[in-house]
């Protein structure tokens, strides 16, 4: 189990100008408090095909804005990512192509990679999302534990992050549910299919599917 907290068990980067940060570190949580630090070397040196929305934001070709989005530097928006209105991107977002960032969603210091959906009154701070990796409607990556400590990561091997903010690190293909909680700490891996109103917590296997906090099946080939 341990060895599916490590970002090359979790996440294949083909987004070339995330493909250095993500070589740079074994576990995804040592990325999170360098989001803001990377976004400002890509502004400095600025990405081939993209174009400055405004100081301290880039936006790919074919990016979608709609009416009532607030986009707050520093911030990378990937070719083909749709922002739906109410969209509320706080600051230390990077996101690839083709992504969904919808309606009155709330993104802060977090890593999106190619085709992720937060479409529908989501929150995601301090987390990284993996390719196609989807957010049921008001699926919530919490961030802060309730007594302020630094948050942990539970597998085999309890791992200190040494972050007092950490959200959910959810690898390729995983899907949850509408509703549910990602507590701090929370990861999902590959192919792994959450129900609704699951409250979450600790490290999830890969090919699976999660029908309550500890009900988990391994998913059928047929059905991957």
């Amino acid at each position: 189990m341990s060895k599916e907290v490590e970002i090359k068990k979790l996440f294949e980067c083909r987004t070339n100008y995330l493909a250095e940060l993500f070589d740079s570190f074994t576990y995804p949580w040592e990325l999170v408090s360098e989001i803001g630090g990377y976004i400002g070397k890509l502004l400095a040196n600025g990405i081939d095909g993209f174009d400055v929305l405004k100081k301290g934001v880039l936006i790919g070709k074919n990016v979608v804005i709609y009416p009532g989005v607030t986009i707050e530097a520093p911030a990378i928006i990937g070719h083909g990512t749709v922002l739906r209105p109410g969209a509320f991107l706080r600051g230390n977002v990077v996101c690839g192509s083709d992504c969904v960032i919808g309606n009155s969603s709330e993104l802060k210091n977090c890593i999106l990679l190619d085709n992720v959906q937060v479409p529908h009154y989501n929150y995601v701070g301090d987390s990284i999302l993996g390719n196609h990796a989807h957010l049921g409607a008001g699926a919530i990556c919490s961030n802060l534990k309730s007594d302020g400590k630094n948050v942990v990561v539970r597998s085999d091997t309890v791992y200190s992050t040494g972050l007092r903010k950490l959200g959910a690190i959810l690898a390729d293909n995983a899907d949850i549910g509408c509703g549910c909680v990602l507590n701090p700490g929370t990861v999902v891996g590959r192919n792994t299919s959450v129900y609704p109103l699951t409250a979450m917590r600790g490290v999830y296997p890969s090919d699976s599917i999660v029908k309550s906090a500890d009900t988990i099946v391994k998913r059928k080939k047929d059905c991957m």
